[in-house]
């Protein structure tokens, strides 16, 4: 969703494992790789952040092939998610932050464009997430509310 309003082609990420076995050279087992995954939601952290963390600092590149379900299943199975989904939060956040520099900048032009594109993106995943239930049905994005939370 990130290349949805440029031009540009932005390919500038990591690269996914090529085959989807578990690489032989994790020593971790499944139910330990569970029990990190448990431990570092309790710490607060997104699942985005345990995919890097499990990544680069215990090698484990993807969690789906050995543990046969992702992060987000894990930590559904536990009642470690949290009500509003991460990218979800991420895009608000950025809109709030964006908003507040419009305060302070009436004559930024190009960025009023870009709040009204990442409001945009708001509205079509708030659709989504409402149409499989993940958030409230009565759930709106307003860009008042958004500023005092």
């Amino acid at each position: 969703m990130g290349r949805m309003h440029t031009h540009r082609h932005g390919k500038s990420h990591s690269i996914r494992p090529v085959t989807l076995r578990a690489p032989s050279w994790i020593t971790i087992g499944p139910k330990e790789i569970e029990e990190l995954i448990i431990k570092y939601s309790k710490d607060d952290m997104t699942p985005s952040q345990i995919g890097i963390k499990l990544r680069d600092q215990h090698s484990i590149p993807l969690v789906k092939p050995i543990l046969k379900k992702s992060i987000g299943e894990i930590l559904t199975e536990n009642n470690l998610i949290s009500e509003m989904p991460e990218d979800l939060d991420n895009i608000v956040k950025k809109a709030v932050g964006l908003q507040k520099h419009l305060k302070l900048n009436n004559g930024d032009n190009k960025n009023v464009r870009s709040l009204e594109l990442i409001e945009a993106k708001i509205h079509r995943l708030s659709v989504y997430y409402k149409r499989i239930g993940r958030i409230p049905k009565n759930w709106k994005y307003k860009s008042v509310v958004a500023q005092l939370e």
